[in-house]
């Protein structure tokens, strides 16, 4: 018998790519922080004691998140150090410290119990929206709420600082400022149980250029200290203790991967035209200001989707007109000449800003949001409007509207904006009189009647993220579901190929915003189907520009022609595969 020690069993966990890159190193569990502290009643007389309580450690938790501020910004750059002004948000947000100033009067509790109360109940509001930017600001929540826990208690801890070197950092969650604080020359990759792509704690793994995977689900519980974990960041594929087999391959599949992001890196300057001269726009999607510089790194031509809603959430009041004519001339600015594309708000449903009572739906994601929600608060509308326009006067601002479901919406949001013109030209204000307004085609009505909506837009998006959960009815965050989540499904296809007749029908471009355009195996699909311009994450504009140019409009063409052919998803996705595979081999290494 030999003595050899016997290799562990392999075990292939599946998350969220977070943060590109392949790491292998040992483990080390970073285990939750445990949130024992005191509960007990109090009497009237001690509640003044405790709001000087709260708000001491108020101040102290203030200074400690400006200090993270200044070292990430010393470290990796302002833009990437500005997320932890969401977390100063939190501590400066009036009803948050009142809504806690009422509950130690009301419930006679110490500051601990009524602080944790609090922030789970707006942490809860954040986790279910849908959205995965405004869900993960609930980690923002509860990363300042312990942090203000500890500081009642006079408590310090160090983070990462003190762990070996090279490692695996894995726990159920990571806070943000735990991965801001992480001593780069140490710390190889990290896994997460939770987490999306756009969690802070992502990120700032981006911005530290540290291999991740989050939302493995429970990678925390099946690694053991000392294990051998491979991470697969660019993949979200987990590997505790690889085989040697296992660990060669991805030797090579790491020199490959450097090789084609070398080669990717080289097309920047080339435009995306296909083997046979056809010209495509490829811009890029943006959450805050900060994404501007991947952005412009990337080589995209503009930006076809600019979020809004980061203006609104985290805070106790809605932001000025000002102050949003800053920010979207801010953006426009940096990427002129180029365009972008501004959405408006798509905000309701269940979610809501912190000092609006969200209305009791059964089911908030078909419910009042978006569109809906604006054409209901006509004056939060009309000042994002107003802002807009007034940010027009650059040249390159476009603008389009969420959730269309029918024409009345369409043509009754398009004579506020009528109104809002005729208001600012009254008052001398300069702005684009001829600004593009597009709509967003995401549910399928409006995408059945593309031919009634196009005379009155200036060109259609397609938010597949969306379209795909309302065609199929499947909510792409519910586990028990998510298997039937199929861009490629026969019903999807024809939906896409009715929107992009219409508007070419009737000469405006359609573009798509959703996930399945940065998938470099739907590019040949999309493009066969007529999408003029493709906005996508800013990391995934190498790839999508690599399949445009690797293939022919007419392969294109004739895909589309099979797929519509086709009885099942499956079938249409082993055709895109394919035509990728004779392609562009290279990106198949590099999509998950």
């Amino acid at each position: 018998m030999s003595d050899r020690p016997q290799q562990k069993k392999e075990i292939v966990l599946r998350g969220v790519p977070a943060s590109p890159g392949i790491a292998v190193a040992p483990a080390v569990l970073m285990a939750s922080e445990p949130e024992h502290y005191p509960e007990r009643e109090i009497s009237e007389d001690e509640i003044p004691r405790e709001i000087a309580r709260f708000e001491e450690a108020l101040i102290k938790t203030r200074h400690q998140l400006h200090e993270i501020e200044r070292r990430v910004a010393e470290a990796i750059g302002e833009e990437n150090a500005g997320i932890f002004d969401a977390h100063l948000l939190v501590v400066d947000d009036r009803s948050f410290v009142e809504e806690v100033i009422e509950g130690l009067h009301r419930e006679r509790k110490n500051v601990e119990v009524v602080l944790m109360r609090v922030a789970e109940k707006y942490a809860q509001a954040l986790a279910t929206v849908d959205g995965d930017y405004l869900r993960e600001r609930a980690v923002d929540v509860r990363d300042v709420a312990r942090r203000i826990v500890r500081n009642l208690a006079g408590v310090t801890v160090g983070g990462l600082e003190s762990v070996a070197e090279p490692c695996i950092v894995v726990a159920h969650d990571l806070a943000p400022s735990d991965t801001a604080t992480m001593p780069r020359d140490k710390v190889a990759g990290f896994v997460t149980d939770l987490g999306s792509m756009t969690s802070h704690t992502a990120i700032m793994a981006r911005a530290l250029a540290i291999p991740a995977v989050v939302g493995s689900r429970d990678a925390s519980v099946r690694v053991n200290p000392g294990d051998m974990v491979l991470v697969d960041g660019t993949r979200g594929v987990v590997i505790i203790n690889p085989s040697s087999e296992r660990l060669q391959e991805y030797d090579r599949r790491a020199e490959t991967e450097r090789s084609i992001r070398q080669q990717l890196a080289e097309l920047r300057g080339e435009p995306a035209v296909t083997a046979d001269g056809k010209r495509v726009g490829l811009m890029a999607n943006i959450e805050l200001p900060a994404d501007v510089e991947l952005v412009l790194e990337n080589g995209a031509e503009g930006i076809g989707l600019f979020r809004t809603e980061f203006l609104y959430v985290g805070r106790s009041s809605w932001p000025s007109e000002d102050e949003q004519v800053e920010v979207y001339e801010e953006v426009a600015r940096r990427v002129a000449p180029n365009p972008v594309v501004i959405r408006t708000l798509d905000l309701g449903g269940d979610k809501f800003v912190s000092h609006m009572k969200a209305p009791e739906e059964a089911n908030p994601f078909m419910g009042w949001r978006a569109i809906r929600f604006c054409l209901a608060q006509p004056e939060i509308f009309k000042v994002q409007l107003r802002a807009i326009l007034r940010a027009s006067r650059l040249g390159n601002i476009r603008m389009m509207y969420p959730m269309v479901s029918n024409l009345d919406e369409l043509l009754q949001a398009n004579r506020i904006l009528q109104q809002e013109m005729k208001s600012l030209a009254e008052r001398g204000v300069e702005f684009n009189r001829d600004i593009d307004v597009g709509v967003m085609i995401e549910v399928p009505s409006a995408a059945l009647i593309a031919d009634i909506l196009a005379p009155h837009a200036a060109f259609f998006s397609l938010g597949t993220n969306d379209l795909v959960q309302y065609t199929l009815a499947v909510d792409r965050v519910n586990e028990k579901v998510a298997y039937l989540y199929e861009p490629t499904h026969p019903a999807l296809i024809r939906l896409i190929q009715k929107a992009v007749e219409a508007g070419h029908g009737h000469g405006i471009q359609v573009g798509i915003c959703g996930e399945m355009g940065g998938n470099p195996l739907m590019v040949p699909l999309l493009l066969g189907l007529g999408v003029d311009h493709f906005s996508v994450s800013p990391t995934l504009l190498p790839l999508v520009k690599r399949a445009v140019r690797s293939v022919s409009y007419s392969e294109c063409v004739e895909l589309v022609r099979k797929a519509l052919q086709a009885a099942t998803a499956s079938e249409i996705t082993e055709m895109c595969y394919e035509l990728i595979r004779k392609s562009a081999p290279e990106l198949l290494d590099l999509v998950s």
